[in-house]
């Protein structure tokens, strides 16, 4: 089976490598420590220090490997690859909720890197699907669980 392609802006790419390389050169040595400091205080069998320190252990590993994965399947999106005709991936999408009259602006991204919290949405959730491929002055439905929701795209920037 083959691996699932990162799509992953500049500015993802970088924010993934340093997350990696913390991980790997300062999260690591710190669980050592705690794993190392909890067996010196004895039988193991019953110190919970030990076991979160390990369950933290565990965590961290597992980050290193899901990092190690999509940085070796990505696909980085550069700057002038954007369209500010249509919307794609690494477009910043101003749009106006035509209910509410609000605006609002989001930048597709790829999953790895979305967070809704900075509107960076992802190419795979609910908006940014509607909003692939579309150009300025498109109206687009967005079915979400609350039902539909009808945008107007006002711009589309780098």
């Amino acid at each position: 089976m083959s691996e699932k392609e990162t799509i992953l802006t500049a500015e993802g790419l970088k924010k993934l490598e340093q997350e990696l390389e913390h991980l790997k050169s300062v999260k690591r040595k710190e669980v050592a420590e705690r794993i190392k400091l909890a067996i010196s205080y004895g039988d193991i069998s019953e110190n919970s220090e030990y076991d979160d320190a390990k369950n933290e252990q565990a965590f961290i590993e597992g980050r290193i490997i899901t990092l190690e994965k999509m940085l070796r399947n990505a696909r980085v999106i550069q700057d002038d690859e954007v369209d500010t005709e249509i919307v794609g991936i690494g477009s910043r999408v101003t749009l106006k909720d035509l209910e509410f009259d609000d605006v609002v602006e989001y930048t597709i991204v790829g999953s790895a890197e979305s967070n809704p919290s900075e509107n960076r949405i992802s190419n795979e959730s609910p908006v940014g699907q509607a909003l692939l491929g579309k150009r300025k002055g498109d109206i687009v439905d967005v079915n979400v669980p609350a039902g539909v929701i009808q945008y107007e795209i006002l711009d589309i920037k780098r």
